[in-house]
């Protein structure tokens, strides 16, 4: 498993020290969890942080990660659709406790990209939450989410959410494109495309969040490729003269 921070501990432990910011994992690899306790930690989370969690789920693309939690890797995709619907079997039963702020449990996201996973979303989630890359893959994909979303019949519109990777300044642009090679270095050449991609000047974020927006995304995450609190400021900055 890639070295970082457990998503729900983490959570829990921001739910404590905030008040209004939603809290949010984009994505938690659902398969590679006890579906029971993760709907218990979901809930713990949602509780805590008086109903602002956001539940982002997905199947994953890392074997490894599958391997080192012993769990069936070419299986995963049925082993999630059977995990969405006891999640929410869990939570409305109101049986493991805490009790979810929200009726019926935290709004679910679900990423991925193959017809599969727009379908699960469509039946068993709010919304869905895109990977990152170029506005136009974005559009794409919340295409697919609406037209899935329509054909299973359900009322209104899913949650379309995005996210990108930034890092500010000379030499956090450097350290920033390092990491994201690393951490995507299981995708063999298309590592460096998404490292090609980082948003690492003012501009590049500008037209990064207008071209999101105008593709209908809804929230937009944007995670620093680099560990420095300090890219928030600057990142701050850029949305204020925007």
């Amino acid at each position: 498993m890639y070295e970082s921070y457990e998503p729900l501990a983490l959570l829990a432990a921001a739910a404590v020290v905030t008040r209004r910011v939603q809290l949010a994992t984009t994505i938690l690899i659902g398969p590679l969890r006890n579906t029971a306790l993760l709907a218990k930690t979901a809930a713990t989370v949602d509780a805590i942080s008086g109903g602002r969690l956001i539940l982002g789920l997905a199947v994953g693309a890392r074997e490894d990660d599958y391997q080192m939690a012993e769990v069936e890797y070419p299986s995963r995709g049925r082993q999630f659709s059977r995990q969405l619907a006891a999640l929410r079997a869990h939570w409305e039963a109101d049986a493991l406790g805490p009790r979810p702020r929200h009726p019926g449990g935290p709004p679910l996201l679900i990423g991925g990209l193959s017809d599969r996973a727009f379908a699960r979303m469509a039946r068993c989630a709010d919304g869905y939450v895109h990977g990152g890359g170029p506005p136009k893959a974005f559009g794409r994909a919340a295409d697919k989410a609406r037209a899935a979303w329509r054909d299973a019949g359900r009322p209104g519109k899913p949650r379309l959410w995005g996210q990108g990777y930034f890092a500010l300044g000379d030499s956090a642009a450097e350290a920033g494109a390092r990491y994201l090679r690393h951490y995507y270095a299981f995708t063999g050449p298309f590592a460096e495309k998404i490292a090609e991609g980082l948003l690492a000047t003012p501009h590049a974020v500008v037209q990064y969040m207008r071209g999101y927006e105008e593709a209908g995304c809804e929230e937009l995450v944007m995670l620093p490729a680099v560990a420095d609190v300090g890219q928030l400021d600057r990142l701050g900055a850029v949305v204020a003269s925007t």
